[in-house]
Order: structure tokens, then sequence, then C-alpha cells
């Protein structure tokens, strides 16, 4: 008898031997790549690499087990059985797909599988044992094989660690070195293990050293031809796979073409024409997309070109681009396909804003414009009128701080359909700011055919908006100017346009006006004179007159009252009732408000300490959220005592912001300055706003004291407001007293004050009184510091 392991070391060719060690190492490098392969990979393909892998792995185990075998050169004469030696190759594949189809993840499952790979190549040994012939017989001495086993169990699950635990390189280097170790002790471990018994009554074996060479040769061929394709096919898929998701990762289609035929796409690509890859391929590029140039789609061009589908949604729209490149050694087009449909479509909307109120779908100012100057080229060439309208919305600022922005958007679109309903072929509506739209007529529309249509609109606008029964209808006041009489160029006809609505919304509201050259001046004159109007205060051209305000039962002097006068280089004495709407509607009432008081107040200071100044406050004063501030600050700088302050203002001041106008009325009237209400009688909600605040007096409109003498009902309106005084105890003051017959009527009706010619015009105002602040301001300036203390004592 003798053991194996002397074989190994006495009788076995060594070249042999070292080739199934290759064998086996190859094997599991390649064994480890593939597993890793199918880590990467995704699931429905995870699976054929695990194949291959257990594939790559069992045939090198077989490999390695039958390539030692046959290396041995002893005498005792071996042959392997073909059947056992095909089921050990496939015992050995199955062993390691077992081991490794549900991964590694976990330290049971690694030890479960480490246990598979233990058991799959012990039962391939021990299976290809069986199909040894020879004229011998085998048996096994099981402790050394037993100790082999737990040791290339314990290495395989080392190996299975290391591939868990490690990265890079090293990871399959390492796991397949401990894989191998553990193959190569279970096999030389029990193969030292075997004892071979010569027996000379079995049959003879004969064996020719060729046929061995040549097995030899043939599985370690064959394996190493398995183990290399697999390696290949590893870093083939890996390549094409990452070429492929590169592919796909693009926001193009790519198809790649040959004689147009087309031969790879990406899914982008079938995405866009709505098919399968399957469907693509093979088929002609022609088939499914036509470039706009009506050349072959996969003719190569300079730069990108337009195509549609030929199949599916038609209205899409494609841009195509083709370049020639190398594919599988012969020159192919790739074709580039973009998706332009959602581009153009932006591009469409974005050109339409562009030329568009996004609101109401009217034509905006910037291609108004465009058309109005294509308008007069035309119109210069061929001589025919046409008309501009400039249009506003009368009370639409009411409706839109009442209603809310969403009601006035609503508003503006009703506009523009009437608009629209109300115009002709060939007329142009445009809205070019916040409520003001304009019409351009077509050709040939002089002033008659321009009338007829703001009539036509006035007209619609009455129908469709009717007050009273939509609380959010507006109406309309339209300017005209006709081409070219009232202009030649687009300035001068869109300033005529402007200055005739001006002239209609002065006339009324709801009108319709024509331009002429009288409304051009009386603009003109109107600008020059808000110019002037700015610098007035700067230029010393402001002035006070004060007014008594009498009291009926003591016939005595109780106040005066501020008015403003106007003294203007050229022009002379402007009428306040020409240049207050100006300062207002301007603004500038704000800084004429604040001189008129502080000079006001100056004065005053320097009255006799029992007379008061009554001041005139516009409405437009109160947009101040912090006009109370500046009246406190106007008292202490000039000294007069909150008291002897009036202040009057009229209904109007509480139809703007009426929450907020009462506020800044309780914050005035809590610094101690009175507040009386102008022109009682003349505005809207009278009893109400008495109602709402405690005001200190009222003052009757003159317009009922100069019809009291032959109007009966101005004397009952009189008298009515009189009585309402006396019940809210408030003092009421007559305006406008220029006869006796006036006063006497007032003092019948029992009127507490009286203002008037009657008792005095307008003038500088009483004397001021030695002592008073001015005064002694005036005295520390002119006198020695010496007479100063004495006149002070």
């Amino acid at each position: 008898m003798f053991t194996v392991l002397e074989c190994v070391t006495d009788r076995h060719d060594l070249s042999i031997t070292v080739i199934s060690g290759l064998i086996a190492l190859l094997g599991m490098l390649a064994f480890y790549h593939l597993v890793l392969r199918a880590e990467e990979s995704t699931a429905s393909r995870r699976r054929n690499w695990r194949l291959v892998a257990a594939f790559s792995a069992g045939l090198s185990v077989w490999a390695t087990h039958f390539v030692a075998m046959l290396a041995y050169e002893g005498t005792v004469a071996l042959r392997f059985d073909l059947i056992f030696t095909t089921l050990s190759a496939a015992i050995a594949v199955i062993g390691f797909w077992l081991a490794i189809r549900h991964g590694f993840i976990g330290a049971g499952s690694m030890a479960s599988s480490a246990g598979l790979m233990t058991i799959t190549v012990a039962a391939m040994h021990f299976v290809g044992m069986a199909g040894l012939r020879a004229e011998a017989h085998l048996n096994f001495a099981w402790g050394p094989i037993v100790v082999a086993t737990v040791a290339a169990f314990a290495l395989f699950a080392l190996s299975l660690v290391l591939f868990s635990r490690l990265s890079g390189h090293i990871r399959i280097i390492a796991s397949a070195i401990c894989a191998v170790l553990g193959i190569c002790t279970l096999h030389f471990v029990t193969m030292s293990a075997t004892i071979i018994t010569p027996d000379p009554t079995l049959p003879a074996v004969v064996i020719d050293m060729a046929d061995n060479v040549w097995l030899t040769s043939a599985i370690t061929g064959v394996t190493l031809l398995i183990l290399v394709s697999s390696a290949i096919g590893v870093i083939i898929d890996r390549h094409l796979v990452d070429l492929k998701g590169f592919a796909n990762s693009t926001l193009d289609g790519l198809a790649v073409v040959r004689d147009g035929v087309i031969l790879e796409v990406n899914t982008k690509f079938s995405t866009m024409l709505d098919r399968a890859d399957g469907d693509l391929v093979g088929c002609r590029a022609d088939q499914f997309l036509s470039a706009i140039d009506d050349q072959p789609i996969d003719l190569p061009r300079r730069s990108a070109v337009e195509a549609s589908p030929r199949t599916g949604d038609s209205t899409r729209i494609f841009e195509v681009a083709v370049h020639t490149i190398e594919y599988g050694g012969r020159p192919s087009e790739v074709i580039a396909v973009r998706d332009l449909t959602e581009r153009r479509a932006v591009q469409k909307k974005v050109e339409y804003l562009a030329r568009h109120d996004m609101l109401t779908g009217l034509m905006n100012r910037s291609i108004f414009q465009e058309s109005l100057q294509t308008q007069l080229e035309c119109g210069a060439a061929t001589g025919k009128p046409f008309a501009l309208l400039a249009l506003d919305l009368d009370r639409f600022k009411a409706v839109n701080d009442l209603f809310g922005h969403a009601e006035g958007d609503r508003v503006l679109r009703d506009v523009a359909a009437i608009l629209r309903a109300s115009c002709r072929g060939g007329d142009t509506v445009a809205r070019i700011g916040g409520d003001e739209f304009v019409i351009l007529t077509a050709e040939g529309v002089d002033t008659e055919g321009a009338g007829a249509l703001a009539a036509r609109i006035r007209t619609t606008f009455r129908e469709r908006m009717n007050i009273s029964l939509d609380p959010t209808a507006v109406g309309v006041s339209i300017g005209i100017a006709v081409f070219p009489k009232d202009g030649a160029d687009a300035d001068a006809l869109t300033q005529a346009a402007d200055v005739a609505l001006y002239r209609a919304k002065a006339s009324g509201r709801g009108m319709h006006a024509f331009y002429d050259l009288a409304m051009d001046q009386e603009r003109r004159d109107r600008r020059q004179l808000e110019s002037d109007l700015r610098q007035a205060i700067s230029r010393n051209e402001l002035r006070l007159l004060f007014q008594p305000i009498q009291s009926v039962d003591e016939a005595a002097i109780l106040a005066y009252e501020a008015l403003l006068r106007w003294s203007h280089p050229a022009r002379g004495n402007v009428s306040p009732d020409v240049f207050i709407p100006i300062a207002e509607e301007s603004g500038i009432i704000l800084s004429i408000g604040e001189w008129v008081l502080r000079e006001a107040c100056r004065q005053a200071a320097g009255w006799d300490p029992a007379l008061k100044v009554a001041v005139n406050m516009s409405a437009v004063q109160f947009r101040l959220p912090n006009l109370a501030g500046s009246i406190a600050g106007v008292l202490d700088a000039t000294g007069l005592a909150p008291a002897r302050l009036e202040l009057e203002i009229t209904e109007t001041a509480l139809l703007k912001d009426r929450v907020a106008t009462l506020d800044i009325l309780r914050q005035i009237k809590a610094l101690g300055v009175k507040v009386v209400m102008d022109d009682f009688g003349t505005g809207y909600s009278s009893l109400s706003n008495l109602q709402s605040f405690p005001f200190d007096g009222l003052k009757i409109d003159r317009s009922f004291i100069a019809d009291m003498d032959h109007d009966a009902n101005a004397r009952a309106i009189v008298r009515a407001v009189v009585s309402l005084g006396r019940s809210l105890d408030l003092p009421v003051t007559a305006e406008g007293i220029e006869t006796q017959a006036q006063y006497s009527m007032i003092v019948d009706e029992g009127c507490a004050h009286a203002q008037g010619y009657l008792f005095g015009k307008p003038g500088a105002g009483p004397e001021p009184i030695i002592g008073g602040r001015e005064q002694r301001a005036e005295l520390k300036k002119t006198k020695p510091r010496k007479e100063r203390d004495t006149c002070l004592d």
C-alpha cells in the first residue's frame, strides 16, 4: 500500500500540477469577479450573472481535481468514467449556484454559503473518485478528511467575509486566494487520506499516455476558455451597459444608423417615437422621421435641422443632428434627436405675452406703438385718415379698492370684451396701462366714423355696465384724435388724444370729446401753471389774508379765517378756484398746506390771545398718516396755543378712507385743536359724519345764504342746519354774509357766528399786540440789552 501524498511528491508531473493550481486560481478570480458584476447589475440581470459565476467556479474546481489526478504517474493505471466525471462537474456547478443565488448578506447567509461551497467541493471530489477505474481498491482515512473539511469551511467563510468587507481589486484577489486554499486543502488532504490497494484480480486497465496528455490539454483548454470568456464577457458587458446607461442618461434620443438601417437606439429615442427598442432596430430611419429639408434623415449635416414624426403625434417638433462615427468597425451615422415641442410652445407663449396684455389678451403698449407707426407710414403714403381713441375707465379705482384686485381684473376682462365687440374689422384695441385703453381705427375712418365708434362704445357700456344693478360697473371716457389734422406723427397724435380725453373727463365723465387746438393751449397753460405753482413758495409769491368771523350775540370778532392768495409775476393774482384744484391734483397742496398752517399760526401767535385762527385743510392732506404730528410740530414751533387753532375740513375728506381719516381727526382733537366741518350740507352722508366724529362747529355753505332771500328751500335748509347744530350743541357759522338783510335772516334763524364782506373783506388781519411772542422776539433783536430788560420788567 502507499498514500497519494507520496505520489504527489514523487510520482506526479509537476507542470500539470502547477496547471491545476493555476486553473483553481483563475477560476476563483473569475468567480468573484462575476459575483461582483452580479451585485452591480439590475435585478433582472443579476440572476444571469450568478449562473455564469456558478459555471466558472464549478468547472474550475472540477478541472483542478481532474487535472491534478491526471498528473499522477504511478504504477497503477488510472482511468476516469465518463458518466461520473460529467456528474461531478454538474454537482460542482449546481452546488456553487445554490451557494451564491441569494447573495452574501449577513453572517448567517455567509456561513450557509461557505458550508454549501465546502459540501460542493467534497461531493464533487468523491463523485469523481467514484468514477475512477484502476486495478486497485480505494479506502479513506476519515479523520484527516473531517479536519480538512472544517479547514476548508473556515477558508471559504474567510473568503466570503473578505469579499463583503474589502473594496477594489484586493477584494477579489484576497477572496480568490482564500477560496483556492480551501479547495486545495480539501482536495490534497482528502487525496492524502485516500489509500489505494492494488488488486491483480481486477480487470486490467490499459491507459495510453497520449490520451492522458490529450485529456489534460482538453480539460485545461476548455476550462481556461470558459474562464477567459467569462472574464471578457464581464468586461464587455460592463462596457456596453455603461455605454448604454450613459446613452440613456442624455436628454437626446440617439440612434446608430448604417445604410439607412437602425442598428442601435437608446431609451429616449424609442420613447420619443412611442415604440419599443425592438420595433426600431432593423428598420429604416426614414420610416419614423421626416426632415424639414426633405433629405434622408440620416444624411450628415453641418447644422441641426427640424424634423417631425411620421407616425404618432404629428404635431411634435424635433431637432435632428447627424454625425458620422465608427461603429462595429464600419462608418455609421449617429442621429441625435431633441424634442422641441414644449420649448416651441413656451417660446410661442413668451412671444404672445411679449405682444399682448396677459390679463385681457389685447395688444400691449409696445406692439400698439409699432402698429401706430406702421399705420402712420401707410396714411402718409395714401392720405387716408384714421382715428386714435384714448379711453379711461370711470370709477375703476373705487371698484378695485372696494372689491379687491381679483374683481378688478374681472372688470378689465369684461371691458376688453366690450371694446372688441364694439370695434369693426381692421380696428386695433390695446391696453396700455392699468385702466387705460386705446383703439386705432382702420384706414378711412374720419371724424364722423370715430364719433360713431365712440358712441357705440358708450352705448354698450351703458347696456352691460349698469351701476344701479351692478356695484362693480364702470363707465368710460373717450378722447379722439384724427390723422392727419390732429397730428402727423405718433407723439403728436397720442398727445392730442390724451388732451381730448382730459376734456371728456372734465366734462362730467362718461363722455367723448374730439381734440381741438384750444384744448391743447388750455392743457399747456395748466401745465405751465402747475410748474409755476411748484416754485411759488420758494419765490415768496404766496401770502395769507384774514377774514373776520363775528359772534352774532356779542357783535364781536371771535376769529379770523386764513385765506390763501397767489400773486403770479406774469399773470397777476390767480384765483384760488384756479390754482387750488391744480395743487390738489398734482400733490403740491401738501407743501402749500404745511406752509399755510405754519404761516397762519405764526401770525396768530402775535394777536390778542382771545382771537382764534381758522385754517382750511385739503382732503389730500389727510393721506399723510403723520398729519397730527406735523400740526403738533407747527404749534410747538410757533408757540400758538392749540385751543386757538381751528381746522376747517369738508366732507370730501371723509370719502377716500373714512376709517383712517377719522383716526387722524381724533389725534388732532387730542392735541386740543378745534375741528369744524366746512360747507356743511353740500357733501355726502352729513348726518353720519356728525355721528362718527365730535366736531366743534358747522359752517353753512355760502350758496344757501345767497339764496335765502328768494328761495324758501334754501332758508329751510339753513333753519334745519341751525336746529341740528343747536341739538348737538355745535355753534353754526353762516358764510357769505354780504347784506344787512342776509344778516337779519341768519340772526332770526339763530346762527351763532357770521362771516362775510358785511363784517370785513379779507385783509392783513388784526394788529399784533405788544407782548406777543413775535413782538418780543423782534424787540430782542433791535433793542440794547439793558432796554430789553427794562421792557420785559
